[in-house]
């Protein structure tokens, strides 16, 4: 009964926010965002939390006028993944402004593949929808998630885009490499994993764990791994791609992921700190048992 309702809520807010103005779709998501922020719930509290690890300096009001900023932007990317559809490439091409994009097409014209990793910031869609628009389709990995039917329909709506989208399994390192060996790129949001195989960081001066894949598959294929961060603009988004993570030479691969994951850390950490309130992280991301909120209490 809940997915199923969870199913319907957003089926709803799609077809609404697609038929609104444009100016009344993105007031109302505005709106939305301030009352969920002033509900003061579960997703606010880690929101303030993780904000609060990222600048402990901010007192109250400031602390609090970032998660109020940090939770319109997220609501920000729902209404844009919402109107996504009636989006023309032209329209997606002209609201992005890219920075060191050569990074990217480099090594995809040269046929070497490319390894993109970036946080959870701004919309991360808008900017696959970019590449995708402009010849350079992509390869992505989604974590099944319940209920079924509204995985399909984000699913589908991605696969629109252009993306090839992996269900996140056993055996997506292996295919994603295959798609690497053959000159495709390959985007990864990779600031949070808390299972057993994520790798230890410093993460901003705290311990946390993110995911090894990009890394290793920059080694099985020697692909390049570049990292991005995408934040929000006036009208549209900007895409700061950082470049190539060199592969050690020496070390095992494990000493060699572990050196290439924590370059990503610091580099998200740096433009997370320049844009904090672009960064939609709603969920736990170190692990050393400080800033707990409510839902581990």
């Amino acid at each position: 009964m809940k997915s199923t309702l969870v199913y319907w809520a957003y089926a709803l807010a799609w077809r609404i926010t697609r038929l609104l103005p444009e100016a009344w779709a993105y007031g109302l998501a505005e709106r939305v965002a301030d009352r969920i922020y002033g509900k003061n719930g579960k997703q606010i509290d880690r929101m303030r939390s993780n904000y609060l690890r990222i600048h402990p300096e901010l007192d109250s009001a400031d602390l609090e006028k970032m998660v109020r900023d940090g939770m319109r932007s997220y609501l920000r990317y729902w209404c844009d993944t919402f109107r996504f559809p009636n989006w023309s490439n032209e329209q997606i091409i002209s609201s992005v402004v890219v920075e060191n994009e050569e990074f990217l097409r480099e090594p995809i014209r040269a046929g070497r593949g490319c390894i993109v990793s970036l946080p959870h910031a701004g919309n991360w869609d808008h900017a696959g929808a970019y590449f995708c628009a402009t010849g350079i389709p992509l390869t992505t990995v989604a974590e099944h998630l319940d209920p079924e039917k509204l995985f399909r329909k984000f699913l589908d709506y991605r696969q629109q885009i252009g993306m090839e989208v992996l269900d996140l399994d056993s055996r997506v390192i292996a295919t994603l490499a295959q798609r690497l060996r053959a000159g495709k790129l390959v985007a990864l949001v990779a600031d949070r994993d808390l299972s057993k195989s994520g790798v230890a960081v410093n993460f901003n001066g705290g311990p946390a764990r993110m995911p090894a894949g990009p890394a290793i598959l920059s080694i099985q294929t020697g692909a390049p791994l570049i990292t991005a961060f995408v934040k929000y603009e006036e009208s549209g988004i900007r895409i700061i791609f950082d470049a190539e993570i060199e592969i050690p030479n020496s070390g095992t691969q494990t000493e060699k992921v572990a050196h290439m994951t924590q370059i990503c850390a610091d580099r998200f950490a740096l433009r997370i700190a320049q844009n904090t309130s672009d960064w939609h992280m709603l969920q736990r991301i170190w692990v050393d048992g400080d800033f707990q909120d409510r839902d581990e209490s």
